[in-house]
């Protein structure tokens, strides 16, 4: 029987393993934050950032980051409307309201004419999600938040590895925030990461991240504020230690297994995650096939996810547009975010991935591609 082509799958090794059974065995007492600060430490250097705070999750990185920057009822935060609802979730956390518009066809990030059209005297934050590691048009965001004087923040839970103008995804906004779920190029398990170079955010989101205690008080079990407990376990740490020890070897991976997919469905109408460019260069993180448009709808991706099961291949839908859910009010038009979602699937991509089995498939991928250009879809 031919093992399964996982849609995704970390890479774990024996340096995760001894560093797990290390913090297991010895990471108590005065030793159970040492982990977790070397995780830290690795991280930020990593990024060339000044702050990072290990976090249970990126869901709670970015709820900490928003509570921090003081958004709160009444308030807007626009995003778009093409994401996971984990980067939506927190807004309605803080009783402020989400506001999506619509993704470049491109890129399938937030467009920055759409959020200028957005803005009210309520918006109080911006959300620029790094979708599938493909990278946001950063400079034209950046320059909205300065003239509007509105912080963005950047989701790069599914960009490690991706970098603008030489700076890695995550550093360039007010705060950054990522993902280790198992499903990522790094893992912990579960777990996330909050970064920042704003001083007085991090010392705001340290204090909210430990139930509202500031490191600076005196008086033991003294809170300041109410705070939230998004904490990572130095367990979960020690194999992050030892992911970030391998980032570049993992980052290099998923280049890879993207290259391997665009050499074998070249010349073929399927569009993958948008290629790099002089200042913009993707860490592929999930690969994504977009087919012709008079060829895919939501019934054929499902027939074309059976024909990949068949040969033993997982493959997923593309995130579903936020405003589809019927979970969130509807106040923009969002045409590109509907389309892109209904024509697209995710590559088996996890680490271990044979050349052999990027082939086996891809050619199911191309005899479908070639149905479409025949009209017999």
């Amino acid at each position: 029987m031919k093992p399964r082509i996982h849609y995704t799958k970390p890479s774990i090794t024996e340096l995760e393993v001894e560093y797990a059974t290390d913090a297991a065995r010895n990471g108590w007492g005065d030793q159970c934050y040492a982990y977790i600060a070397r995780f830290e430490e690795a991280f930020k250097a990593h990024l060339c950032v000044k702050h990072a705070i290990a976090t249970s999750s990126c869901t709670g990185a970015i709820h900490m980051g928003l509570a921090a920057l003081g958004v709160g009822p009444g308030d807007e935060v626009i995003m778009a409307d093409i994401n996971w609802i984990a980067s939506a979730a927190p807004i309605t956390y803080l009783g402020a309201t989400p506001v999506l518009v619509d993704i470049l066809p491109d890129t399938w990030c937030i467009d920055p004419h759409q959020i200028r059209q957005a803005i009210t005297s309520n918006t109080k934050a911006i959300i620029a999600v790094h979708l599938y590691g493909n990278l946001c048009e950063l400079n034209q965001l950046l320059r909205i938040g300065a003239e509007h004087g509105i912080p963005i923040v950047e989701d790069a839970a599914e960009a490690i590895g991706s970098k603008f103008d030489d700076r890695s995804a995550g550093s360039m906004g007010q705060f950054g925030t990522f993902s280790f779920h198992g499903t990522k190029t790094i893992t912990t398990g579960e777990g996330g990461m909050f970064v920042t170079n704003d001083d007085d955010l991090y010392e705001s989101v340290l204090t909210l991240s430990n139930h509202g205690r500031s490191r600076h008080q005196k008086k033991q079990f003294w809170p300041d504020r109410i705070g939230f407990k998004y904490k990572l376990s130095n367990v979960q740490a020690a194999i992050g230690c030892a992911q970030v020890e391998r980032i570049e070897e993992l980052i290099a991976e998923k280049r890879r297994i993207f290259n391997s997919y665009r050499r074998e469905l070249a010349n073929t109408p399927v569009q993958l995650n948008p290629l790099a460019n002089d200042c913009v260069e993707p860490g592929y993180w999930m690969v994504n096939a977009v087919f012709p448009a008079d060829c895919m709808d939501l019934n054929r991706r499902e027939a074309l996810i059976q024909r990949l099961d068949v040969i033993g291949a997982d493959a997923r839908v593309f995130f579903w547009p936020l405003s589809s859910l019927g979970l969130f009010k509807k106040r923009h038009d969002t045409p590109v975010s509907y389309d892109v979602s209904s024509r697209s699937i995710n590559l088996p991509a996890a680490f271990g991935i044979s050349d052999d089995q990027i082939r086996a498939v891809s050619s199911v991928i191309r005899e479908f591609a070639k149905h479409s250009q025949e009209g017999v879809c």
